[in-house]
C-alpha cells in the first residue's frame, strides 16, 4: 500500500481526491510553465529550471526507465533526470531558452538548416540520463551525462564550466565521508537507506576528478572524521586511492583514512548482481590506508605518492610568494626541458584565452628543432575540453565553425607552413577583430538559394609553429614572435633529460601529476580586468620595429601576470586587479627575447645561426666556404643553403671568390654587436623599471643580467 492507497482508504474517497489530498498535505504548488522562458534569468535558476524538465521527463520516456532498470537505479529514490533532446521543438520553443542554452552548452550551433528550412541545433547530452551538479547553496550550477545508447565511446558529458558537486556540498555536521570514482557509483549508494542516513557521499569526477573544489567542500568540513574511498576494483582505481589519500592524509593527519573494494568492478555493477545489503557488508570490512612502506623501498614510494609542490592545492600554491618562479619549476617537471623565460612566455599567452583579449604566439625554429613539442606540451597544461589541436586548416574552414565553437578555445596549429592564403588570412582576421563575418548561400523552406548572413566569433588563444617566421610579416605584428633554443648547451639539456627517462630515473608519473596539478591552477583563474597605474610610464626602445604594436603586446603581457597574480593582488571598488611594479618586472624579463627579436631583422633561428658563424670565424676578414660551415656547426645543406641566401639578400655576407667544383668562398661583410643591442635594450627597460621603484620608495632589485657596462668592460 502506498501513500495514495492509504489516503483512499482513511478519507473513503476517490483516487483523484486522495492525489489532491496529498498534494495538500505537502504543500504541492503547480509550477510556472512560463518560468523556464523567462529571460535573464541566473545560470543556477535556468539550470535548475532545466533540470527540473529533465527529471519530469524521466517518467515518460521508456527508453530512460528501460536503462535505468538495467543500471538498478530507482528515479524515485534519487534524483535522476533524462534529455532526449526535445526541449527546443514545438509548443517548448522559446527564443530566450534557445539563447541560454547556447550559451550555457545545452544546445551547439552547426549552423545547418533543418527539413523545415528553420535553424537546426546539436543537443548536447542528447539520450542520456542526466545528474545534476551543485554549489554549497544546494543550487544548480552544472550538469552531468550518461550516455544510454554506447558503452564503448562517448559515455561520459559534463556541460562546459563544469561546476559543482554530486549530490551536493556535505552537511557541516558530517563526520563520515565516502568518496566514490563516479557520480553513478554516488547515486547507487544513496539508494541504500542505511548509507544514506549515516553518511555523506561524495561523486569524484573519474580517478583525476577530485578537483580542487573537492578539496575546498572536505577542508569546511570541521567535525570530519574519516574519509572512505570506494573507487572501482581496478588498477586504476586503486592507484587513485593511494595518490589521494597520501595527498589527503598528508593534509589533515589526523583523519582516519580507509578504503572499501566493490566486489565487482565498481559500485554500480556490484548494485545490478547483489542486494543492497552487501554495501553494508563491504563497509563495515573497511581497511585502513596503509602509508609505512618497506626501508628499502620507502624513499621510491614516497615519491611516487607525492602530490605536486608539496601536496598543496592550486589555489593555495596561487596564493604563495614567487608564484612564476614556481610555475615555471612546475612546467619543466611536466616535460619542456630549458627553454625558461620561452614556456614561461608561451603559457601565460595561452591563458589568455580566459580573458576578452587573447593574445597569439608564432614559436619559430628550423626542423627538428622542437618548435612543436613546446607548444603541444604547453596545451597539455590546459583544460583538455578548451584545446583545439590542428595540424592543417583548410582554405574554408574557419568560416565554417558554429557561432561559438572557437569561443574561449586554445588553438594550437602545428604547422603554420602549410597553410594556403585564404586560411592565413581568415587566421588574421580572426586575431585582428575575434570574429569572421561572410556572406553566404543557403536554401530557403521552399528549397530556392538565398543569401545569409554568417558569423563565427573567436575568442580564443593561439600557438603556432613554422620555419619560416619572415614569410608572416602580417601575422608576426599581431603575435609574439619566440625562437627556439637551437644553441649546444640545449641539445645537451635535451640528451641528457632523455637519457635520463629511459634510464628510469625519471619517473613518468611525475609528468603527468603535474601536468593535472596545473590544469587545476589554470581552471581557477577567475576572469578580472586589470589596470595599471604605471602604464604611462613605460616605454619601449626607439629601434623596435612597429612600435605601437608591440607596444600594445607589451602592456598585455604585464596584464597576464597580474592576472595570474590574482589571489596576491588588490582589487578596485569596480573589482579590477591592480598591476604592481613586481608585475612589470617579472613581465620585462619573460617578454626581454621577444622584444630583441622584434628589434633585429634577422629573425630567430636565422640570428642564432649568424651568431655560431660568427664565433667559428672569428673575424671580418676570414674567408669560409659552405662545407666547412657544415660540418663545423653540424647544420644540414638545406638549411645552411637558406641561411646563407637569406644572409647575402640582406647584406650581412657576400662572396668572395671561389669555384663551384671546389667551393664558393664567403666573408662576413656586416658584423653587428648584437650583444651590445641586446644589452642597450635590458639597460633601457630595467632602468625604466628602477625609476618606478625610486619614486615609489621601493627597494632596488639585483640585476639578474649583465649590463651595458658589463659588457663593455669585458669587451676591454
Amino acid at each position: 500500500m502506498d501513500v495514495i492507497d492509504f489516503i483512499m482508504h482513511k478519507e473513503n474517497s476517490t483516487k483523484g481526491e486522495a492525489i489532491r489530498k496529498a498534494k495538500e498535505i505537502v504543500g504541492y504548488q503547480k509550477p510556472d510553465s512560463k518560468e523556464r522562458y523567462q529571460p535573464e534569468l541566473s545560470r543556477e535558476q535556468f539550470l535548475g529550471n532545466m533540470y527540473q524538465y529533465f527529471k519530469n521527463a524521466v517518467s515518460n520516456s521508456k527508453p530512460a526507465k528501460d536503462y535505468l532498470q538495467q543500471r538498478n537505479l530507482d528515479f524515485k529514490k534519487t534524483e535522476i533526470g533524462y534529455n532526449a533532446g526535445q526541449f527546443h521543438h514545438g509548443a517548448r520553443k522559446d527564443e530566450n531558452v534557445i539563447n541560454q542554452c547556447l550559451e550555457y552548452g545545452l544546445l551547439i550551433d552547426k549552423n545547418i538548416l533543418g527539413r523545415t528550412g528553420e535553424k537546426a541545433y546539436g543537443v548536447f547530452g542528447k539520450w542520456c540520463i542526466c545528474f545534476a551538479l551543485k554549489n554549497r547553496n544546494n543550487e544548480v550550477t552544472g550538469l552531468y551525462f550518461r550516455s544510454t545508447l554506447n558503452d564503448k565511446e562517448s559515455k561520459h558529458f559534463y556541460l562546459k564550466n563544469r561546476k559543482g558537486l554530486y549530490p551536493n556540498y556535505p552537511e557541516p555536521n558530517t563526520k563520515k565521508l565516502i568518496l566514490t570514482e563516479s557520480i553513478i557509483d554516488g547515486a547507487s549508494l544513496l539508494q541504500v537507506k542505511e548509507i544514506a542516513e549515516n553518511y555523506s557521499v561524495l561523486a569524484c569526477y573519474g580517478t583525476n576528478g577530485l578537483t580542487e573544489e573537492h578539496q575546498q567542500a572536505i577542508q569546511e568540513l570541521p567535525q570530519l572524521e574519516e574519509i572512505i574511498f570506494f573507487f572501482d576494483n581496478d588498477s586504476a582505481g586503486k592507484e587513485a586511492v593511494q595518490k589521494y589519500g597520501a595527498m589527503l592524509k598528508a593534509e589533515y593527519p589526523k583523519l582516519k583514512i580507509t578504503t572499501a573494494e566493490p566486489i565487482n568492478k565498481d559500485i554500480n555493477e556490484t548494485l545490478q548482481l547483489h542486494n543492497e545489503e552487501i554495501f553494508i557488508e563491504l563497509l563495515n570490512n573497511r581497511t585502513a590506508l596503509n602509508f609505512s612502506f618497506s626501508i628499502e623501498n620507502k624513499k621510491e614510494e614516497t615519491k611516487e605518492e607525492k602530490a605536486p609542490f608539496g601536496g598543496l592545492g592550486a589555489i593555495d600554491f596561487l596564493k604563495r610568494k614567487h608564484l612564476l618562479k614556481n610555475l615555471n619549476q612546475e612546467i619543466g617537471k611536466a616535460g619542456i626541458v630549458g627553454e625558461e623565460n620561452s614556456r614561461l612566455l608561451l603559457f601565460l599567452i595561452t591563458i589568455s584565452y580566459l580573458n576578452k583579449s587573447p593574445l597569439h604566439a608564432l614559436v619559430q625554429g628550423s626542423s627538428g628543432s622542437g618548435k612543436t613539442h613546446i607548444i603541444s606540451r604547453i596545451a597539455d597544461l590546459m583544460p583538455q575540453e578548451d584545446v583545439l589541436r590542428f595540424t592543417r586548416i583548410t582554405e574554408s574552414s574557419l568560416y565554417n565553425w558554429g557561432e561559438f565553437d572557437l569561443f574561449q578555445k586554445v588553438v594550437i596549429i602545428e604547422d603554420l607552413d602549410g597553410l594556403k592564403e585564404d586560411a592565413l588570412y581568415a587566421l588574421r582576421e580572426f586575431i585582428s577583430n575575434q570574429v569572421l563575418r561572410s556572406s553566404v548561400t543557403i536554401k530557403d523552406k521552399k528549397g530556392n538559394n538565398k543569401s545569409s548572413h554568417k558569423i563565427v566569433k573567436g575568442q580564443f588563444s593561439s600557438l603556432s609553429a613554422t620555419t619560416k617566421g619572415e614569410t608572416y610579416e602580417d601575422n608576426m605584428s599581431r603575435s609574439f614572435l619566440i625562437a627556439v633554443d637551437e644553441s649546444k648547451e640545449q641539445t645537451q639539456r635535451i640528451i641528457e633529460y632523455q637519457n635520463k627517462r629511459n634510464a628510469g630515473e625519471i619517473d613518468p608519473n611525475e609528468s603527468q601529476r603535474t601536468i593535472h596539478f596545473i590544469q587545476q591552477i589554470v581552471r581557477n583563474l577567475k576572469h578580472y580586468e586589470v589596470i595599471n597605474p604605471y602604464a604611462t610610464k613605460l616605454n619601449l626602445p626607439e629601434k623596435v620595429h612597429k612600435i605601437r604594436r608591440l607596444n600594445e603586446m607589451y602592456q598585455a603581457v604585464i596584464k597576464q601576470v597580474t592576472f595570474l597574480n590574482q589571489y596576491q593582488r588588490k582589487l578596485t571598488k569596480d573589482n579590477q586587479l591592480i598591476t604592481e611594479i613586481e608585475d612589470i618586472e617579472q613581465a620585462t624579463e619573460i617578454l626581454f627575447e621577444s622584444i630583441v627579436l622584434k628589434v633585429d631583422e634577422l629573425d630567430g633561428s636565422l640570428r642564432q645561426f649568424f651568431e655560431r658563424l660568427k664565433k667559428h670565424v672569428k673575424n671580418e676578414n676570414q674567408d669560409f666556404i659552405l662545407r666547412d660551415i657544415r660540418q663545423t656547426l653540424n647544420v644540414s645543406k638545406t638549411q645552411v643553403f637558406r641561411y646563407i641566401q637569406t644572409l647575402t639578400e640582406l647584406e650581412y655576407i657576400k662572396q668572395t671568390g671561389g669555384y663551384a667544383n671546389k667551393g664558393i668562398k664567403y666573408k662576413i661583410s656586416y658584423w653587428d654587436n648584437y650583444q651590445k643591442l641586446r644589452a642597450e635594450i635590458k639597460d633601457f627597460l630595467m632602468l625604466q623599471i628602477q625609476k618606478l621603484k625610486t619614486e615609489n620608495n621601493i627597494a632596488p632589485s639585483k640585476p639578474k643580467n649583465k649590463t651595458l657596462s658589463m659588457i663593455v668592460n669585458e669587451s676591454v
